[in-house]
C-alpha cells in the first residue's frame, strides 16, 4: 500500500483529551495518544512516518500534559510539515527545534531532581507513620455548623462524563442538608457540582510532566501548601478527601486545623493500577501513602463490603469504615425524562432499545454484551429490525467491541454514541426499554469490590435490568423481582437474558417499578451523605 499517496495530503490530529468542538472535515484524521502508542508497540507507526502535512497534539492544559517529550516527539514523526500542540484555553505551541530542546532540557534536569524527591517524600512518609498513634489518640470535635472542606485531588481533568462526576457532585450537593456550606478544593472544574458551592482551583505545577507518578507526588505538597493559603482564618467542620493516588493532603490538612478527616475509599490505586492499568514505579511508596491516609482517618466511606473486609484484613479498624454503595439523584435520573430526541436522532422509534452507558473500561463488561447482541440476533434473525443495542461512552474496551461488530456484521443495529455530556445521559436512557449491567468478575480472582452508579441511575430510571449477579450488584438487586440477574461474564446467559425481557414487557416495566422504588428509599445521594455525616459523629463522640 503506498502510504504516502493515501495520506500525504491529510493532518493528523491526536488527541491526549477529546476537543470539545471537533471539525468534520474529510482530510482529518482523529486517534487518541492510546492509539498512537498502539502503532508504535505493533510496529505500523512506520507507515507514518513523516507522512502527514500537518500534525495536532490536543491535551486538556499544556502544562499539564502527561509524558511530554514522548507525545511531542512521536508527532514531530508523522509529519512532514508543521506540527502543534493545543488545548483547550486554544493555547498553542509549535513544535520546532528549538522547543523540542528545551523540553529534552526540562527532561533531563527533572531526571536528576527524581531521587533525592523520591527519598524526601519516604523520608516524610516514615515520620507520619510513626506518629499516627500519637495523633489518633487525640480526639478532634466535630462541629457541624461550620463549613466542610471537601478535597478533589485526581489528576484527570476536562472529565465530561463518568461514576467519579457522579459520586462528587452527588456528595457535595447535599452536605450542606446536615452542615455548613461546603467549600471545594479541586484540581479542575466538575460540571455535576452546584453552581453555589464555593470552587476554588489548584492546578498542578509544571513538575516532572514526563513521569505520572511523581506528578501526584509533587502536586500532593503543592495542593496542601495552596489548600492552607486558602483556608487559613476560615472556621472548618472536617476534611473529605476523595482518595487519589500518591497523595496525603487530607490528612496533614485535618491535622494542621485540628478536625476530623474523612476518606472516600473507592478501591486500592496500587491494585488498580496493577490490574487495570500499569504497574506502579514506586510501587512500595505508593503502598505506605495509601496505608498511611486509611490508618489517619476517622471515617472511611468505602463502597462495598468487599472493600469494607479488605480493609479489616490490613489492620484498619472495622469501627471507623462506613460501606455507602453509590447513589443517584432521583430528579435527573427519573421515569418523567423525555427521550424523544434521542430516539429521533438515531431512529429508534417502534425499536426495542436495549442501553448501555459507561467509560468501557476493563470491568464495565461492554465487549460481552456486544458479544451476546451479536449472538441473539445471529439465532434469532428477527430481531434484527425489532431491537437495536444502544451503548453510549466510549473507553479503553471500544476497539475491542468495534472488532466484535464487524465479526457479527451488526453494525446497522448497533449504534456507538460516543461520550456525551453527564446532563445528557438520562435522556439517553429514556429512549431504552432495557438498561444492561453486564460487569465482569475481577481478572486476578478477588471479588469484584466496585458499586456502579449506572446500576442506580437505571434503577431509577424505572426501566427493566439485565445485570450480573455479582457482589454488591446482587446485593442491590434481587432476581426476578427488581431485574433479571445473569451469571457474571457468560455471555450465553447474557444472551438469555435480554431475550427474556426483549419478549417480556409486563416483566420488564414490573421489574423497572420495584427498582425505582427501591432506590428511592435507600440509595439517594441525600441518604448517601446523611450516613456519611452520622457515622462521623458516632466516631467523634
Amino acid at each position: 500500500m503506498n502510504m504516502k499517496l493515501d495520506l500525504s495530503r491529510k493532518e493528523i490530529f491526536i488527541y491526549d483529551h477529546m476537543p470539545s468542538v471537533q471539525a468534520e472535515k474529510s482530510e482529518i484524521i482523529w486517534i487518541s495518544t492510546s492509539q498512537l502508542f498502539c502503532w508504535v508497540k505493533n510496529g505500523s507507526i512506520v507507515f507514518h512516518l513523516f507522512q502527514y502535512k500537518k500534525a495536532h497534539l490536543h491535551t486538556y492544559r499544556l502544562e499539564n500534559l502527561y509524558s511530554l517529550f514522548l507525545k511531542v516527539f512521536l508527532i514531530r514523526l508523522l509529519s512532514y510539515g508543521t506540527c502543534y500542540v493545543k488545548d483547550e484555553l486554544e493555547s498553542c505551541t509549535e513544535v520546532t527545534g528549538k522547543y523540542l530542546v528545551r523540553i529534552s532540557l526540562a527532561l533531563l534536569i527533572n531526571s536528576f531532581r527524581k531521587k533525592s524527591f523520591v527519598r524526601k517524600i519516604s523520608e516524610e512518609i516514615s515520620q507520619m507513620s510513626e506518629g499516627i498513634k500519637i495523633s489518633l489518640s487525640h480526639k478532634k470535635t466535630l462541629r457541624l455548623s461550620l463549613r466542610p472542606v471537601y478535597l478533589r485531588t485526581d489528576l484527570c481533568f476536562g472529565l465530561k462524563s463518568g461514576g467519579s462526576l457522579a459520586h462528587i457532585g452527588g456528595v457535595l450537593n447535599q452536605l450542606d442538608k446536615f452542615s455548613g456550606s461546603p467549600i471545594f478544593l479541586t484540581s479542575d472544574y466538575i460540571p455535576t457540582v452546584k453552581s453555589d458551592i464555593a470552587v476554588h482551583r489548584i492546578l498542578p505545577p509544571d513538575a516532572y510532566g514526563n513521569d505520572p507518578e511523581l506528578v501526584h507526588l509533587y502536586y500532593s505538597r503543592w495542593f496542601t501548601d495552596n489548600a492552607i493559603r486558602i483556608l487559613d482564618g476560615m472556621p472548618i467542620s472536617f476534611i473529605y478527601q476523595r482518595y487519589s493516588l500518591n497523595n496525603y493532603s487530607g490528612l496533614v490538612l485535618s491535622k494542621r486545623f485540628k478536625v476530623p478527616f474523612v476518606l472516600e475509599y473507592n478501591g486500592s490505586e496500587v491494585w488498580i493500577s496493577k490490574n487495570w492499568a500499569r504497574p506502579l514505579k514506586y510501587e512500595n511508596l505508593a503502598d505506605k501513602i495509601e496505608y498511611l491516609n486509611l490508618q489517619s482517618a476517622d471515617l472511611i466511606v468505602s463502597i462495598s463490603n468487599t472493600l469494607k473486609k479488605s480493609l479489616v484484613e490490613r489492620g484498619v479498624c472495622e469501627e471507623k469504615v462506613l460501606v455507602n454503595p453509590n447513589g443517584v439523584d432521583v430528579k435527573q435520573y427519573s421515569p418523567y425524562v423525555d427521550g424523544t430526541m434521542v430516539k429521533d436522532k438515531y431512529k429508534l422509534e417502534g425499536k426495542i432499545v436495549i442501553g448501555f452507558i459507561g467509560t468501557f473500561g476493563r470491568w464495565h463488561g461492554a465487549k460481552n454484551l456486544a458479544l451476546a447482541y451479536g449472538k441473539l440476533l445471529e439465532k434469532f434473525p428477527r430481531y434484527r429490525d425489532r431491537t437495536r443495542l444502544l451503548m453510549i461512552g466510549n473507553g479503553e474496551t471500544m476497539p475491542e467491541v468495534e472488532k466484535i461488530l464487524d465479526t457479527f456484521g451488526v453494525k446497522n443495529e448497533i449504534i456507538l454514541t460516543g461520550l456525551v455530556p453527564q446532563n445528557e445521559g438520562p435522556h439517553y436512557l429514556a429512549a431504552c426499554d432495557i438498561l444492561v449491567s453486564p460487569h465482569v468478575p475481577n481478572s486476578d480472582g478477588t471479588a469484584f469490590f466496585g458499586s456502579p452508579t449506572k446500576l442506580f441511575e437505571y434503577m431509577a430510571m424505572e426501566k427493566g435490568i439485565v445485570a450480573s449477579n455479582l457482589d454488591q450488584i446482587g446485593e442491590v438487586l434481587t432476581h426476578g423481582e427488581s431485574a433479571w440477574l445473569v451469571k457474571p461474564g457468560e455471555t450465553e446467559a447474557l444472551m438469555d437474558g435480554l431475550q427474556k425481557l426483549i419478549e417480556d414487557r409486563p416483566l420488564r416495566e414490573r421489574l423497572g417499578a420495584a427498582a425505582r422504588k427501591k432506590v428511592l428509599s435507600c440509595y439517594t445521594w441525600e441518604e448517601h451523605a446523611r450516613k456519611i455525616i452520622e457515622q462521623l459523629e458516632v466516631c467523634c463522640e
